[in-house]
């Protein structure tokens, strides 16, 4: 008979870390979205704007895995004021071959976080330079540890800042960070001082305004900007894509919608059918990475249902070898 299974948060913090697998699942499901016939909706989004809330639906189908996830994904940003988490949720895992339920992943977000980091060192593993060693980073949230973690597995980064509208924040993440990556990580109370001399930048925030301008940045440098996953949000000032010598999307229509190269068009940086590469390109050899050690990059991630696929398949299998969770036979 068809089992189900069910797991909580807490397995799957055990299960799925932030770990070279989980990033190499991620990477595996981008260069999918550029070489198979993946199946992969426009997000279904629902917004409340009264609570300061969003509600996102993701999903993609992968020739090749056994399931497909679909995640349902609310961030509400007033939420920290009742002591509550801002982001939470759940992914339910389908199998590809009969629809029927395999899993049910109540994460509430953990597997987003984790997925969202590890396309973060995907990008800066095909786009900065190798010997990338500063990070600065734009936040000081969940996804702004985990981001600073992600790129201490794919570059050796040795230094890193952290800047936040909070600079409490800033102090509380930038201690907790050195302690736990073993290397100097500072708060900036400035942007701009951030990101001088940075290797690697990246925006972590849910801005609706630019908080990383164009003339800040410098060749060599590589960006990677991953709050603006509405259309609403705008982390970069929108000159930076046309001053960049290689902007790549996580998916091009995306990015072009809700991104920053949405913001990008609408201020008449760049035009609308602009030709971009995409991230799982660059992955599987399709188009060229990096074109120099002075060059600029960009990275937009907006956030991709083949990443929740991936995840939610990797967690999958390692509950299964583990026999972890709640079985139920349907």
């Amino acid at each position: 008979m068809p089992q189900m299974r069910i797991l909580t948060e807490t397995d799957l913090r055990q299960l799925v870390p932030l770990d070279p697998e989980a990033i190499a699942a991620v990477e595996g499901a981008f260069e999918a979205l550029a070489t198979k016939a993946v199946a992969m909706p426009p997000i279904l989004r629902l917004d409340i704007p009264e609570h300061h809330g969003e509600v996102d639906v993701k999903t993609a189908y992968v020739p090749g895995l056994s399931g497909f996830a679909v995640k349902i994904s609310p961030g509400f940003f007033d939420n920290p004021k009742l002591g509550l988490p801002s982001v939470n949720g759940m992914m339910v895992l389908l199998s590809s071959t009969t629809g029927l339920v395999e899993a049910l992943l109540l994460d509430n977000g953990y597997l987003t976080d984790v997925r969202t980091a590890a396309a973060g060192a995907v990008a800066a593993r095909q786009l900065s330079r190798p010997d990338s060693a500063v990070a600065a980073i734009f936040g000081a949230g969940v996804q702004a540890r985990l981001q600073l973690k992600a790129l201490t597995l794919v570059r050796p980064i040795a230094e890193a800042r952290i800047w936040a509208r909070d600079p409490g924040k800033a102090d509380a993440a930038a201690a907790e960070l050195s302690a736990e990556l073993g290397i100097a990580v500072t708060a900036v109370a400035d942007g701009e001082r951030a990101v001088d001399g940075a290797d690697i930048v990246v925006t972590t925030t849910p801005s609706e305004t630019p908080i990383l301008m164009a003339g800040w940045l410098a060749p060599g440098q590589h960006v990677t900007a991953m709050g603006s996953d509405a259309e609403h949000k705008n982390e970069l000032d929108p000159t930076t894509i046309a001053g960049a010598d290689l902007y790549v999307a996580d998916s091009l229509s995306q990015t072009r919608r809700l991104g920053e190269l949405h913001h990008a068009i609408a201020a008449g940086a760049v035009s609308a059918d602009a030709p971009f590469a995409e991230l799982g390109a660059i992955v599987a050899g399709r188009n060229a990475g990096r074109p120099s050690a002075e060059a600029l990059t960009i990275c937009d991630l907006t956030g991709t249902g083949v990443q929740d696929t991936a995840i939610a398949t990797l967690a999958s299998d390692r509950a299964i070898a583990a026999s972890a969770g709640t079985s139920f036979t349907s």
